[in-house]
């Protein structure tokens, strides 16, 4: 049996097991314990910010150029890289990602990702570092310009879920940009991001400039409610952000929250079905479902909806569910027993209140040790519906019809959330009812794929801010305007 090393704090440089609340790890795929951790102890998650702080004001760090800063992220890709196997093993065990899926997701994207980064922090911002701006006459001719500064330390606390793509999203941004860092993951991730730190100290990045801790809600707080910190950037719940805003908002730090989403996927008349089908439930069912841009909610006309329905139960029926490390396997786990009971609980109340369960709904037999949970499709609810309206984080789709395009546009923005969507259908069609959508993102027709230069993120519940792209870039920057007479 593979055993697995428990992770350690990373402080100014230095590795450091944990002296708070130890972290088990319990592999999902099997429910048995694969390691157990230290978290960091309040003295810990100081020392980490205070390192950042240093790096930052006047550290090896912060005088490094632009370019060493690119070159240092490009050898960081490098390394990500050779580490492939490594990693996809890693998620696999420890969050449950199939390797059919891990190396797209826990490397390859990110790997593009950094490497988009490191090619920013050479050029700098899209307006320039420093921007002329044009005379400017009252009361008194002047010329003047805009300077663009990193924002300072970074507190970055990322998700179980996919936390080598959060991290090139938000260490990624905040390295280019010349901010030094803290990072807090969930620990139900501790030993993949561990894994994923080591790299930046093998990549050779000064020290200060990275840092990792892990632990209980508290040493979130510690981090995210320290005057030290300039900017916090957080990817979980909903939930979770409203308390990243309230540690915060003493401080008055500048946030940005990357938070949840319950996205429609909406079949246009005339969509080719079978085309659509496919991809559709591969949407909500990647990750197990366990992706907050998953289209959960599918809005097709009245007309089509059986024909749609019964498609999509005889292709999740070819997904292959089961052991995270068998080459075939489509779905895998959640990430601990208590979701599953949390999910299962939602899909218990859905048909108490008429709810149809095409397929799924239960626990596929044979699976007795691990979080496994079927894919499922409901129909006969409401968008009102908590099934329709909560993000799941499972592998859980509803299907709902309409009437004309008008109630489709009205059900699809009839949520909480606004991060992602996708529209089907005659391409020109596609996009003029796309731009009727509140999302940050609308795919159509499928898309084609996680662009790093796109900004990701949406309003509502789904957060504040971008992760990503230029917009995202510019997070982590602060804009100086300097003037003076001629």
């Amino acid at each position: 049996m593979t055993t697995y090393t428990s992770a350690e704090c990373f402080i100014d440089g230095r590795w450091e097991r944990g002296g708070g609340a130890p972290v088990t790890t319990v592999s999902p795929g099997t429910g048995r314990v694969i390691a157990q951790s230290g978290g960091a102890d309040p003295a810990q998650t100081a020392a980490a910010v205070a390192a950042a702080r240093r790096a930052f004001d006047g550290g090896e760090w912060s005088r490094l150029a632009p370019a060493d800063r690119g070159v240092l992220l490009h050898r960081f890709a490098d390394l990500l890289e050779r580490e492939r196997d490594s990693l996809v093993a890693l998620a696999a065990a420890e969050v449950g990602t199939p390797i059919s899926g891990g190396p797209t997701l826990h490397v390859d994207l990110p790997a593009t990702f950094f490497r988009w980064f490191a090619d920013a922090a050479v050029r700098g911002p899209r307006d320039g570092v420093e921007q002329p701006m044009p005379l400017h006459r009252s009361p008194i001719t002047t010329s003047g310009m805009l300077v663009r500064d990193p924002v300072g330390v970074v507190a970055a606390v990322v998700a179980y879920n996919v936390p080598v793509m959060m991290c090139a999203y938000k260490l990624g941004g905040a390295l280019a940009a010349g901010c030094s860092t803290v990072l807090v993951t969930s620990p139900r991730a501790v030993l993949l991001t561990a894994a994923v730190v080591k790299l930046f100290e093998e990549a050779g990045f000064p020290r200060g400039a990275v840092n990792f801790v892990f632990g209980t809600p508290e040493v979130t707080a510690g981090v995210a409610g320290s005057p030290a910190v300039d900017l916090v950037t957080f990817t979980g719940s909903p939930a979770v952000g409203s308390k990243i805003l309230e540690l915060a908002a003493p401080n008055l730090t500048k946030t940005v929250l990357e938070l949840g989403g319950k996205s429609p996927n909406i079949v246009l008349p005339g969509a080719d079905i079978a085309t659509a089908v496919p991809a559709s439930t591969m949407r909500f069912t990647r990750n197990s479902g366990q992706a907050c841009g998953a289209t959960t909610r599918t809005f097709v006309p009245q007309e089509d909806l059986d024909e749609y329905v019964e498609r999509s139960a005889e292709f999740l029926a070819t997904l292959t569910i089961g052991d995270p490390f068998a080459p075939d396997t489509i779905l895998g786990p959640l990430i601990t027993g208590e979701h599953r009971d949390r999910v299962e609980g939602v899909l218990t109340r859905a048909v108490d209140s008429g709810a149809r369960l095409p397929v799924g709904g239960g626990r596929p037999s044979g699976l007795d040790d691990g979080y496994f949970l079927e894919a499922t499709l409901v129909t006969g609810v409401p968008n009102s519906a908590e099934v329709a309206q909560e993000e799941l984080f499972a592998p859980v789709g509803v299907i709902m019809p309409y009437a004309d395009l008008d109630e489709a546009a009205r059900l699809a923005n009839g949520v909480r959330y606004a991060l992602n969507a996708n529209v089907w259908g005659p391409t020109p069609e596609a996009i003029a009812f796309g731009r009727r959508l509140r999302s940050g993102t609308v795919t159509v027709n499928g898309g084609g794929g996680m662009r790093a230069d796109a900004p990701w993120g949406g309003p509502g519940h789904s957060g504040i801010g971008r992760e990503g792209g230029e917009e995202g870039f510019r997070e982590f920057f602060e804009v100086k305007h300097m003037q003076w007479p001629l």
